[in-house]
């Protein structure tokens, strides 16, 4: 072998060794969370967050989305109510609401039933309101008969509601929204996703804050 040869393959083997124990050594890098982010938290899918079977309230083309996993026998969603209506009432073209169901409580499968009953007849929104400021008279009842009271002072039909609350699509929506509940790992109500970033501390300042961040982010 030649000197010229020996030098090229000492010089090959050298950034060989380099390159392998660069790799080796690098520095660990993880994810940034978004802002507003649960850090250790699973990133959940889009697909599990939206479903096209979910109640929107707001614009379907908003922007911004916040996905609110909700029982409507939850006192904390009641709770939160007045301010989420606040937000699509201040973003009224930019922001939209997913509802997603969880059944945490007695009579919660009967009330989702119930709403999804008044969706078909384009009730979806006073009923919901009606029988959450009813909440207090039926909360853990399993047969929630103030909610029904409320939900038909809202001008629900509950013959026919009776008659559809139990078919199959309605049975296949509150298994889909359990599946997917149990894969992002719901364990309290409400929880609020905002453009797919979990809200970290749960308070009417924070959610605002977190839809403000996404309204500022997507115009940038």
């Amino acid at each position: 072998m030649n000197r010229r040869l020996l030098v090229l393959s000492v010089s090959v083997v050298s950034i060989v060794v380099f390159t392998i124990f660069a790799f080796l050594l690098r520095p660990a890098t993880e994810p940034v969370p978004q802002a507003g982010q649960e850090a250790g938290a699973g990133a959940p899918t889009a697909a599990t967050l939206v479903r096209f079977h979910s109640p929107v309230i707001g614009r379907f083309d908003a922007p911004v989305t916040v996905v609110e996993f909700f029982d409507p026998s939850c006192e904390g969603c009641r709770a939160f109510y007045p301010y989420v209506k606040q937000i699509l009432s201040k973003y009224p073209s930019d922001v939209r609401v997913v509802m997603r169901y969880v059944l945490f409580h007695k009579g919660s499968e009967e009330t989702v039933r119930m709403l999804e009953a008044a969706r078909r007849q384009g009730l979806f929104e006073p009923v919901l309101e009606a029988i959450l400021e009813a909440q207090p008279d039926w909360h853990d009842d399993p047969t929630v008969t103030a909610a029904w009271r409320a939900a038909v002072g809202a001008g629900l039909d509950e013959t026919r509601a009776r008659a559809e609350m139990h078919d199959a699509a309605i049975s296949a929506l509150i298994k889909a929204d359990e599946a997917d509940v149990n894969a992002v790992g719901i364990k309290g109500t409400p929880t609020f996703f905002v453009n797919g970033a979990r809200l970290v501390k749960l308070s009417p300042q924070d959610l605002s804050s977190a839809i403000e961040y996404a309204m500022q982010t997507r115009k940038e």
